[in-house]
């Protein structure tokens, strides 16, 4: 799928020198960052396929030019830049045209990847499951296929990566968009197939009386360190963008439960590409289902509140806003990395604040008091209520059995008379079933 470790000359290798360009349009376009930070982010994406960044830079666009995003003389520039550091690839830390992307290459005597087609690349090399590899493969069709545009020779051969993609000329882009069209179509049904399989394991949780908590938060905040912590695991957790592509669960106690299950997710970044939001939107319907969130934040990060952002924007994006999802934790993490008065100001801070929680989830510092919590919020407002439900409605017995504390069940004819404690969120959520 990668269109990287080619052995031959027409694509990207591990160890590529690289130029990173960053197109600063001034005003809010960079949000709550400064140019450094995105600079810095941009070059770990890169780095996190082994890409050498060996120069960076940032260029003010006053009118973003349609067909070639930047002007003449920044081009030209970049061209010298790429030239004078031997760098055969130019990473561009923002979305491109096609038509953009071909001039780039022509302009700067470059290869030219984009922010979207980088993320892509960082997921491709990463995905470990059958079905991460499948949603990868889409998401990755899905951009190269607007990208079958007349181009260099070896830039018809290096784009796509799946093994069909031909040679210049309209007939055979058009055959080779048929073909894309034919294996997108494959693998939605595939992931059809996957997403039936997985709602079946959901629903049997479900039966299950076992409290589901997910750990959402920005790429490498630290949630595989958090869950490793929590359940004893030993998930990849590394300083590194996207160390955690598919979804883990594991069984973890929490005070009061026999048993609770922790679900540990994706990174979010900034600018997540459209394709992989799509594509990974029924992974994330673990988190939808979630009794809890827990939103994990790198708070020694200078970006952790436009990453936090970042995190509320891409899970309303998913139909998640605070409204309509399950109840949210905060947990400010990487505590240890904070001392003297900045550790102090955050604690008092957080003392402030309802439902956060600082930790270290590498020295386990706070959380203990942080399980006490998702226990307590979990049991929150618990009240007893007593319902008749249909004897034929399975599955809304099945949720109260996993979401709330069956105190009593009988049945009368075809009716079901139970007694449960449910919190208020979850009975808020019952009743909307």
């Amino acid at each position: 799928m990668s269109v990287f470790n080619r052995d031959d000359d027409s694509g990207f290798a591990r160890g590529e020198r690289a130029l990173l360009v960053l197109p600063d349009r001034g005003g809010n376009s960079g949000g709550l960052r400064s140019t450094e930070a995105r600079l810095d982010e941009a070059e770990g994406l890169a780095e996190a396929i082994g890409i050498d960044v060996v120069a960076r830079r940032a260029f003010k666009l006053r009118n973003v030019r349609p067909a070639s995003l930047f002007g003449k003389g920044q081009i030209e520039e970049i061209a010298e830049i790429a030239s004078e550091n031997d760098a055969g690839l130019l990473i561009v830390d923002a979305g491109l045209t096609p038509v953009q992307q071909k001039s780039l290459e022509e302009g700067a005597k470059t290869k030219v990847i984009d922010r979207t087609g980088l993320i892509l690349e960082i997921f491709g090399e990463r995905a470990a499951t059958a079905e991460g590899r499948l949603q990868v493969e889409l998401a990755h069709l899905d951009y190269q296929a607007g990208r079958l545009v007349r181009s260099w020779t070896h830039l018809e051969r290096q784009r796509g990566g799946f093994g069909f993609l031909g040679g210049p000329g309209e007939t055979q882009i058009e055959a080779d968009r048929r073909l894309i069209r034919d294996r997108m179509a494959r693998i939605r049904r595939e992931l059809d197939q996957v997403k039936r399989t997985r709602g079946l394991h959901r629903d049997r949780r479900q039966r299950a009386p076992w409290p589901v908590i997910a750990l959402v938060g920005y790429t490498n905040a630290g949630k595989s360190t958090l869950f490793n912590r929590m359940t004893n695991a030993d998930v990849r957790a590394e300083d590194l963008l996207f160390a955690t592509l598919d979804p883990t669960m594991r069984a973890f106690k929490l005070p009061g439960f026999d048993k609770a299950i922790l679900s540990d997710t994706v990174g979010f970044v900034s600018d997540l590409p459209t394709e992989l939001v799509a594509a990974f939107r029924a992974t994330l319907e673990e988190v939808e289902s979630a009794d809890l969130i827990l939103h994990v934040r790198d708070i020694a990060h200078p970006d952790s509140d436009a990453q936090s952002a970042d995190v509320a924007q891409v899970l309303t994006t998913l139909g998640l806003d605070e409204a309509g999802s399950p109840p949210r934790i905060e947990v400010w993490n990487k505590l240890d990395l904070l001392g003297g008065d900045d550790r102090a100001a955050l604690l008092a801070e957080a003392a402030r604040r309802e439902d956060v929680y600082p930790v270290s989830a590498l020295s386990g510092e706070g959380v203990d008091k942080l399980s006490e919590a998702i226990a307590a919020r979990l049991h929150q407002r618990a009240e007893v209520h007593r319902l008749k439900l249909s004897a034929g409605d399975g599955n809304r017995i099945a949720w109260l059995h996993a979401h709330g504390e069956m105190l009593d069940q009988r049945m009368d004819d075809e009716t079901v008379h139970v007694a449960v404690r449910l919190s208020a969120d979850n009975w808020a959520r019952f009743q909307s079933l």
